[in-house]
């Protein structure tokens, strides 16, 4: 169930914009999608055209957080950023943050999703 769909652009300044419309979630969620958005700017440029959606899993009592991107081949890669390193955390904190996380490509797109319990 969506509770929540928003198309935007990929920029620094979607960021608050998105935490502003999730404003009535927790910070995990909050954290979570700014974190997927985040991605899309670093790995796909600024401007790339994405649409986020927030909402609840049919079972387990979860909120699922999908941003899905026009480039099915850029795909999130889980790295262990040093302590001194300056990106590499995002998909990190998404995975120590999340019951779950993954991602589904489809000819002209992918979703990088991630569920946290509620």
């Amino acid at each position: 169930m969506t509770l929540l769909e928003l198309h935007l652009l990929a920029t620094p300044k979607a960021a608050p914009e998105l935490r502003h419309h999730l404003r009535a979630h927790g910070f995990d969620v909050r954290l979570c999608a700014t974190e997927l958005l985040t991605n899309v700017i670093d790995h796909l440029g600024e401007g790339t055209p994405v649409t986020v959606r927030v909402g609840g899993t049919a079972v387990g009592n979860r909120t699922r957080i999908e941003v899905t991107d026009p480039d099915p081949r850029a795909l999130p890669v889980l790295l262990s950023a040093g302590e001194t390193a300056e990106s590499g955390r995002g998909l990190a904190l998404v995975d120590a943050l999340a019951e779950r996380w993954g991602v589904e490509q489809g000819p002209d797109r992918k979703t990088v999703w991630c569920e946290l319990r509620n």
